[in-house]
């Protein structure tokens, strides 16, 4: 069930993702970069998760990943923090019978480890939702209640090294903006008119506080070669250019991975017991 929550009540960078939530797909997804990047991640998926798994997503906004997963055989319970992107993706998940999504911070997980079972196959987190949270530890202990043994983790995050997104914001004229993701505390961020702040976080903060409930796996680069959405809309109008920069991003993507725009971090669930609560 969506909750009535009031944009009063959100915190800032919910509240911003909150406002642009309706025209979220239209401006993102015309973006040939961001969709180069997200098949880098759904080729994971379903590498990650065998048909008839059932997954929980952390952030999921609009819904389409879910979506994407539902049409090849995976159950998602989709969360997120924002009540217009929960609507937005109960609507398009609905014709493939997927539960209804709820609104829920990937920090709070209360309203999905509701019985404390472990009801879910696997989890995932795409596009960088986990910048906009510094509880890490919280995201652990939920993830640990929610996930059977075994379970599989796959977290999309932004790279703290990219290239292109140097290259990119040096040629605006933006050093400062070149060089935000080697920062440690909180970045200034504004979307829709909002202003927030996001954390890059570093690979070795998400094991640290994964553990002692997650083995970490490994990592792989999403966007190495493919340039980051701050290169649009220029580089959508140069497909080829940008097919054969996916194309060395599918052989580098793993010994490259610090460099890429995104990094997808893996996890698997190990036989610790569940904590007792997500605190």
């Amino acid at each position: 069930m969506v909750s009535p929550a009031s944009t009063l009540e959100l915190a800032p960078a919910v509240r911003a993702f909150d406002a642009v939530a309706e025209r979220f797909d239209a401006r993102f997804g015309a973006w040939e970069s961001v969709s180069a990047q997200r098949r880098a991640v759904r080729a994971a998926l379903v590498e990650a998760f065998p048909n008839g798994s059932r997954l929980l997503e952390l952030g999921g906004g609009t819904g389409e990943d879910a979506a994407w997963l539902a049409e090849r055989g995976r159950t998602v319970f989709l969360t997120d923090p924002s009540p217009s992107m929960v609507r937005i993706a109960a609507e398009k998940v609905r014709p493939y019978g997927l539960e209804t999504p709820v609104v829920a911070s990937a920090e709070d997980l209360s309203p999905v480890c509701v019985d404390g079972a472990q009801r879910f196959d696997g989890a995932f987190s795409n596009f960088a939702a986990l910048n906009c949270t510094t509880q890490l530890t919280s995201v652990a202990r939920g993830l640990a209640i929610a996930l059977r043994p075994g379970a599989r983790v796959l977290l999309v995050v932004f790279g703290i090294c990219s290239p292109g997104e140097f290259v990119v914001q040096m040629i605006r004229g933006d050093p400062k903006a070149a060089v935000r993701r080697l920062a440690t505390g909180d970045v200034h961020a504004r979307l829709g008119g909002q202003e927030f702040t996001v954390r890059y976080h570093r690979a070795a903060d998400f094991r640290r506080a994964f553990q002692p409930w997650f083995h970490y796996i490994g990592r792989r680069g999403i966007g190495v070669f493919v340039p980051p959405s701050a290169a649009e809309p220029w580089i959508s109008r140069h497909p080829r250019a940008l097919g054969v920069l996916e194309a060395l991003d599918r052989v580098v993507s793993k010994p490259l991975a610090v460099f890429g725009d995104h990094v997808l971090l893996e996890f698997e669930r190990t036989e610790m017991a569940a904590p007792d609560s997500i605190r």
